[in-house]
C-alpha cells in the first residue's frame, strides 16, 4: 500500500506547465512542522515536493498560493536520472491524487468555483472526473439529515 496524506503550508506559488501532449502539470513544495522541537528548543520543518497532474495541477495553480494551508493525498514516488555531467541524481516526491485548500484565501487570491467547494471552507478537486452519469462524491453529504 502506498498512501501519503500530508498537511502543510505552500512554500511558493505553484507554476503550471504543460507537457508536449498538452497535459497540465505543476510541482510545488509544502512545509510541514514537526510535532517536537529539537534539542535547542526550536521548531523544525520538513519540506516535501509535490507533483500534480491534469485537473489537480490546474486547481493548484489557479487556487493555491504561497502560505496557504493545504492537504495533499497521493503516492510516494522515487525516480533517478543521470545529469549531463554524468552525476546520478535521485528525487522522492508525492504524486498528488487529491489536493484541498484548508484555509480561506487572502484578499486578492483566487477563490474556488462553487462546484469545488466542500461547504466547510475547504476546496477539493478529485484526481479524475467521475464517469458520465455517475453521482458526484462532492454532492454527497454524509452528515446531512434526510
Amino acid at each position: 500500500m502506498n498512501v501519503v496524506v500530508l498537511i502543510g503550508r505552500m512554500v511558493a506559488d505553484p507554476e503550471l506547465k504543460y507537457t508536449p501532449n498538452g497535459v497540465a502539470v505543476t510541482s510545488f513544495r509544502i512545509a510541514i512542522d514537526r510535532r517536537f522541537k529539537n534539542a535547542a528548543g526550536e521548531k523544525q520543518s520538513d519540506f516535501i515536493d509535490i507533483v500534480a497532474w491534469r485537473q489537480s495541477a490546474e486547481f493548484a495553480a489557479n487556487y493555491l498560493s504561497k502560505g496557504r494551508l493545504v492537504a495533499v493525498q497521493g503516492e510516494l514516488h522515487s525516480r533517478s536520472w543521470v545529469q549531463p555531467d554524468g552525476q546520478k541524481r535521485y528525487k522522492t516526491e508525492v504524486v498528488a491524487d487529491n489536493i484541498q485548500g484548508l484555509d480561506r484565501p487572502k484578499d486578492g487570491q483566487g477563490q474556488a468555483p462553487a462546484a469545488a467547494a466542500t461547504g466547510d471552507g475547504a476546496e477539493h478537486i478529485p484526481s479524475e472526473p467521475p464517469p458520465a452519469g455517475a453521482e458526484s462524491d462532492m454532492d454527497y453529504d454524509p452528515f446531512a439529515e434526510e
